[in-house]
């Protein structure tokens, strides 16, 4: 693949990857404004943890998803023979671990590296939405009355 390719190739793979990042979070914001009427209505440990679990939920599902999208677009470029192994080099480009024991041709190396910054962006977007949501839930639990804490 030719340096052009890769640059506009990967760019596609992350515009998609963040489209799922951005779809997947106003789906949680959708579902947790839900939920937040009933923890303005009684706020107990059970709900705020149910609110978090479905955000981590969400999360993890979103990251995940993104893997296995990078994991296909190696697969259907000829990169990667093999799904074990496409999933692997995408989950450790993804997260930056980087190990180097899979190693592309020069002719990947760049779209590749488009993974790990798809896993930046994405981590990053997520940590400050996570951090949002906190903050939310840890607002209503100081403006509620100390019967209903």
């Amino acid at each position: 693949m030719t340096l052009i390719q890769q640059l506009l190739l990967g760019s596609l793979y992350l515009g998609i990857c963040l489209v799922v990042e951005a779809g997947l979070l106003v789906l949680c914001i959708h579902v947790l404004r839900k939920r937040l009427g009933v923890l303005q209505r009684g706020r107990h440990f059970v709900q705020i943890s149910a609110i978090l679990a479905v955000a981590i939920g969400l999360i993890v599902f979103a990251h995940t998803l993104q893997v296995w999208i990078w994991a296909t677009a190696l697969i259907f470029s000829g990169a990667i023979g093999d799904w074990n192994t496409a999933i692997y080099f995408s989950l450790a480009t993804y997260t930056t671990l980087g190990y180097g024991d899979i190693v592309l041709g020069e002719g990947m190396r760049i779209f590749a590296a488009f993974g790990a910054v798809t896993g930046l962006f994405a981590f990053g977007i997520s940590t400050a939405f996570l951090v949002a949501a906190l903050r939310e839930v840890f607002l209503l639990e100081d403006t509620a009355p100390v019967s209903e804490r």
